[in-house]
């Protein structure tokens, strides 16, 4: 494609150098810069690509976007924000995969991983051919590629849309973060279905407030289209159990179906039935009356299965086929996940990092154990400093004995971020141990009988960073290793 026939989805720019060169790809990488590209400069956090323009040139690229006038010999287009550029000229050089998939978007603090999860295993089993793109990894056909961020950047999710097309999906399932939400990452995706989890502390450091933070995941509600069209309805399902439920819906002006654990829901659930081995509960929808029963224990799991089940009606699955698939659904690796390795307590691994996270998983926990409970937890660096009490102290609360603990303590003193937590619990029943690993020793060998040990925060990640190294560390391997005594 040549570069002028890209730039006339652009409303304006300006053009700095001749030439109409043959665009093969577009990166905002220069080190992936190959003969022919179009290199995008990106002004981000840590580096400003715009001084990378010479070594992409080098490299092979054929042209450059910017948002200034940079040294070079190629063509450079130069436009007020090169993020939102990529986004439109990635979805046109693509040729708009998007609008070939039936696209769900999730969004949330908590259950954005599992939901997705759920959702793609009842559209697999009831035939279709999926894709998913999340925190774990992006999916498609089977095949398992690592994914950098929760919500990939434009460029990335649109060729990675291309790639599901041409790979014959038919349906993409996708967590949509608050950063990607703000930072315009889903610009240009055409999403059908926009779920709404629920809305707790997070990301404080990033988002200047909570209503900051509420409406960054607005956007995904107010973008999902303002017409109707009979072929391809447009869905948000809200979680209308969530103090923010009636913002989003008045945000949008899709279709809205509502979930939660009463009649004002239009799916709602009752006769729960909460066990160590799973969940049971009975759903009640506009398309019927289900009994569900499901391996994965939780009263928030009852949440992600309803707004699962929800999405798969929005979508034109039988409420009996959503049941049916979901009473075969697996967990997702890293939430609640239980460590066997012989021991006769339990241990379980969760990613819970945030304060209303870890309480539902304590409270569950909770409900199904006769022993004492032991809370192996910490809270992350360079991150939302205000919720580190608060976790300590639900921590203590919940739980009959905390260890706090670095969990990814980055750019900080792991010492300093125990201390921040330490300031909501004095006088409660906890130790501190930097050490991660030696934290899992001492929680384990308290451990017996009846007991469960929680290891909160880094739930699936098998990695931790201490300054600006990245450690090999697995949670769940760790524990292993402990309980069988290496």
């Amino acid at each position: 494609m040549r570069l002028h026939t890209m730039l006339e989805v652009l409303p304006f720019f300006t053009v700095q150098g001749e030439g109409d060169p043959s665009i093969s790809n577009i990166v905002n990488h220069h080190k992936d810069v190959k003969k022919g590209d179009l290199f995008i400069c990106i002004n981000g956090l840590e580096i400003d690509s715009h001084s990378l323009v010479m070594e992409a040139e080098r490299n092979g690229a054929a042209a450059v976007l910017a948002e200034k006038e940079v040294k070079t010999g190629l063509p450079v287009v130069i436009v007020p924000d090169t993020r939102k550029a990529m986004a439109i000229l990635s979805d046109y050089f693509f040729k708009q995969p998007s609008h070939r998939l039936l696209l769900v978007g999730v969004t949330g603090t908590n259950g954005k991983t599992t939901t997705t999860h759920l959702i793609e295993q009842i559209y697999a089993g009831s035939g279709l051919t999926t894709g998913l793109i999340g925190t774990l990894h992006i999916k498609v056909g089977g095949v398992l590629q690592k994914s950098r961020n929760t919500t990939p950047d434009s460029l990335t999710l649109q060729r990675t849309f291309k790639d599901f097309v041409d790979k014959g999906v038919q349906s993409a399932i996708m967590e949509v973060s608050s950063h990607a939400l703000d930072q315009g990452r889903v610009h240009g995706c055409d999403f059908d279905i926009a779920v709404f989890t629920n809305l707790t502390q997070d990301h404080l450091d990033y988002h200047r407030s909570m209503d900051e933070y509420r409406n960054a995941k607005g956007l995904l509600f107010s973008q999902l289209g303002n017409t109707y069209f009979k072929k391809s309805p447009k869905y948000a399902i809200i979680n209308r159990d969530d103090e923010a439920a009636d913002y989003y819906i008045k945000s949008t002006a899709a279709h809205v179906f509502t979930y939660g654990l009463t009649e004002e829901a239009d799916f709602y659930a009752k006769d729960i039935s909460l066990r160590a081995s799973g969940t049971s509960f009975t759903m009640m929808t506009p398309f019927g009356t289900e009994k569900l029963s499901i391996s994965i224990p939780g009263l928030f799991n009852v949440y992600n299965a309803l707004a699962a089940v929800a999405s798969s009606s929005a979508a034109g699955i039988p409420l009996a086929e959503s049941a049916r698939i979901l009473s075969a659904a697996t967990g997702v690796r890293g939430r609640f996940e239980t460590i066997s390795a012989g021991q006769e307590f339990s241990v379980i691994v969760d990613y819970a990092h945030t304060p209303d996270g870890l309480k539902n998983v304590l409270e569950t926990i909770r409900s199904i154990t006769k022993g004492k409970i032991i809370v192996i937890v910490g809270c992350g660096g360079d991150r939302d400093k205000i919720k580190r009490p608060i976790m300590a102290e639900i921590a203590c609360e919940y739980g009959d004995f905390a260890i706090f603990t670095s969990d990814n303590p980055r750019g900080e003193d792991p010492m300093q971020i125990l201390k921040d937590m330490e300031s909501g619990v004095f006088g409660k029943e906890y130790v501190m141990i930097e050490d991660r690993k030696e934290a899992i020793r001492r929680g384990i060998a308290m451990a017996s009988g009846d007991d469960v040990v929680l290891i909160a925060g880094k739930g699936h990640e098998t990695y931790q960073i201490i300054g600006s190294q990245v450690y090999e560390f697995d949670d769940r391997e760790v524990a292993k290793l402990i309980i069988k005594g290496e």
